[in-house]
């Protein structure tokens, strides 16, 4: 099944709305005190150089970083919340394919050659005070560097073609349920709380799925005791159950991701 178009209103391009956070905000430009994990994990001298050159900035939800077929202008390392990477079909209607938080950075089109004419678009699902705006010009000399930068998110960019394939399967092959319970989980560890909006359309379009199958699958779950919906705000209750509900895809596309910045033994430690 596939999801319900999202109302034009509902979608706000970030092209509309752009205030920076001052860039004297030491808590989140500081070199020692980054909260996206790719830019977190560079040499000090390498992360000192690249993180003064960034904007920090807030993102709102349901904001629009990427519009399918458009050059990308620049590329985002979120400090928290999450973003959705989204197939956006010829009659508007939009499925997710990944989901990109603090481990990771939205616009891998920029690494892959920076041109990208295809159906992608990243919409924001979960709001942040901090993300590190860099422009896709910035991105490209700093790859040309081949150093630490390039050698990172090269992986990072294998690693999430790695998790768009993992959820592909999963929409193939698991039942709604299992897959509203990874989704969960992802938000889950991305947000940071128990507590974070989640629309049923929104959920319909991330799952694949009607609004009312949502509803059904979504009210399954709080009668089990896994978690609470009401009025478009989800409450983890029992994570483990929740874990146990979910399919095989939550842990192998999140051990993905994961391993990017967990390897301190690798390339990055011997530069």
């Amino acid at each position: 099944m596939v999801c319900d178009r999202l109302k034009p209103e509902e979608v706000v391009h970030l092209s509309k709305r752009r205030t920076l956070i001052p860039h004297s905000s030491e808590t989140d430009r500081s070199s020692t005190h980054v909260r996206n994990r790719l830019l977190a994990a560079l040499p000090p001298a390498d992360r000192q150089r690249i993180v003064s050159a960034l904007d920090v900035i807030p993102l709102r939800l349901k904001e629009t970083l990427h519009k399918p077929g458009e050059r990308a202008e620049y590329v985002y390392f979120p400090g928290g919340g999450f973003c959705s990477a989204v197939a956006v079909l010829e009659d508007g209607r939009m499925i997710e394919v990944a989901t990109i938080g603090r481990e990771g950075m939205v616009g891998i089109s920029a690494v892959l050659g920076g041109h990208s004419t295809s159906s992608a678009a990243a919409i924001v699902q979960g709001a942040t005070d901090t993300c590190y705006r860099m422009t896709a010009d910035a991105l490209s000399g700093e790859l040309d560097r081949r150093g630490a930068f390039y050698d990172i998110l090269t992986d990072y960019t294998e690693a999430l073609i790695g998790f768009i394939m993992q959820s592909t399967a999963c929409n193939a092959v698991h039942t709604v349920e299992q897959r509203l319970a990874r989704w969960l989980l992802m938000a889950h560890d991305r947000m940071e709380s128990d507590d974070f909006p989640l629309t049923q359309e929104f959920a319909a379009m991330m799952l694949g799925a009607t609004r009312p199958t949502v509803s059904i699958v979504a009210g399954t779950l709080q009668h089990a005791g896994l978690i609470t919906y009401f009025r478009g705000q989800v409450r983890i209750v029992n994570r483990k159950r929740l874990e146990a509900t979910a399919c095989e895809c939550y842990r192998a596309a999140t051990d993905l991701v994961a391993a990017v910045t967990s390897r301190r033994d690798g390339r990055l430690r011997q530069r």
